[in-house]
């Protein structure tokens, strides 16, 4: 299964098309909205349109935590280097292996050894 994920501005936007070549529709958020937008805004913006979040930014799940917020869903990739070549396939990985949290909320933590999931709200 597929799904539709918004790249936070803190990632390369060479995650898209990296995402694409695995079945997963992705915009980054430099395309959609304004460069500037808060945190928040761009929460509302991918559980207004059925994205998922992957991020880098830890402020994400924080915003999940304090608002005890079902959705969006949000990935965090973890790491130095957070380009596709070094983390694209445990995220891949990651989507598919948490595919049924993510699509009822969820906040998955992704490194190049594990993963780890909250489920929504937390």
């Amino acid at each position: 299964m597929s799904f539709s994920v918004l790249v936070d501005m803190n990632l390369s936007p060479d995650w898209v098309p990296f995402l694409a070549r695995h079945g997963h529709a992705a915009a980054h958020w430099s395309t959609v909205g304004d460069v500037r937008a808060l945190d928040p805004e761009i929460m509302e913006w991918a559980r207004n349109n059925d994205h998922v979040v992957l991020t880098h930014d830890l402020d994400f799940g924080a915003i999940l935590a304090q608002t005890h917020a079902t959705g969006p869903s949000v990935v965090l990739v973890r790491g130095e280097d957070t380009f596709p070549t070094a983390l694209g396939n445990p995220v891949v990985a990651a989507l598919r292996q948490c595919e049924s949290d993510l699509r009822s909320g969820a906040l998955v933590v992704v490194d190049s050894a594990r993963n780890r999931v909250r489920i929504l709200p937390i």
